[in-house]
């Protein structure tokens, strides 16, 4: 399977995951979420581990990628489902397309990396894309208005978490470049999920060692969703394996769309007429970015 493939099953499974979690997990809180979207992978991942090199042979360096890594994960896992478990997918996904956008800079202070023309013309079409998916807000009438779609991101409680998970998420792809130096890509994918499931647990099941009945109460809704992101790790890191990551995030953030989509047919979100192309827009700027 080529990379392409690759990319686009892991936003089908990423976007699926989502969906599901809104659809079946309902009542759970973002701490039991997030044990469910790190954990449940991190064990059903473990036969990938049966390849990996002795963890005394990695180097120090790999260990500071790691533990600057695991917080921000847990700490971007936590926000990413209290906004799609409680707020419309429509107004939370689209807001990971920023992800590039801050990656600009990130990459930036920390690669050396510099945007080009077409890059910054991304940018625009973004922060176009973000203002028309709150264009209800602004009225024809009233040329003053036309502002209201950016402090409508901010007043938007679910739109703020993501931007903030977005900034994140900027962060650790651009880290994590440099911890998949020494590992191969789906061993990473599964050594690093094993790390997020173990730190889950310690964090938030063993204080409430209850959680693991409300999780086994739903056994098989829970048991699909970490199936979905068993799936979208897997593919991430073997389509990360066959081309440069710029080029599979890329594709991956169709899951954006998808997420609209989802929104709208399982969850009868209003308003994806005007949110669709929104969404769309966001997307045509991360891949010009990302070109």
């Amino acid at each position: 399977m080529n990379w392409i493939a690759l990319a686009l099953l892991c936003a089908f499974a990423l976007a699926s995951a989502d969906a599901a979690t809104k659809a079946w997990l309902q009542g759970f809180s973002a701490p039991e979420l997030l044990v469910v979207r790190f954990g449940i992978p991190g064990l059903l991942m473990t036969p990938l581990l049966l390849g990996l090199p002795p963890l005394t042979d990695l180097p120090l360096a790999f260990w500071g990628w790691i533990a600057i890594l695991v917080p921000l994960e847990l700490a971007a896992m936590l926000l990413y489902m209290a906004a799609i478990r409680d707020h419309p997918l429509s107004l939370t996904l689209p807001y990971l397309a920023f992800t590039p956008v801050f990656v600009i800079g990130v990459a930036w202070l920390i690669l050396g990396e510099r945007v080009s023309a077409r890059g910054a013309a991304g940018v625009l079409l973004v922060v176009a894309g973000a203002w028309l998916l709150n264009s209800d807000h602004a009225r024809a009438s009233d040329w003053r208005s036309w502002a209201t779609p950016f402090a409508a991101i901010l007043d938007e409680p679910g739109s703020r978490m993501m931007l903030t998970v977005a900034a994140i998420y900027a962060v650790t792809a651009t880290l994590g470049k440099g911890a998949m130096r020494y590992l191969p890509p789906e061993s990473f994918g599964a050594f690093y999920f094993a790390l997020l499931g173990m730190a889950a647990f310690v964090l938030f099941v063993l204080p409430r060692p209850r959680m693991l009945l409300k999780l086994a109460s739903r056994f098989w809704r829970v048991l699909g969703v970490g199936a979905l992101m068993s799936l979208m790790v897997y593919t991430h890191f073997l389509a990360i394996q066959e081309v440069a990551v710029a080029y599979m995030i890329a594709v991956k953030r169709l899951s954006l769309l998808l997420g609209i989509l989802y929104g709208a047919l399982l969850f009868q979100e209003t308003g994806l007429v005007a949110r669709l192309p929104a969404g769309a827009l966001m997307l045509a700027g991360v891949i010009l970015i990302l070109l």
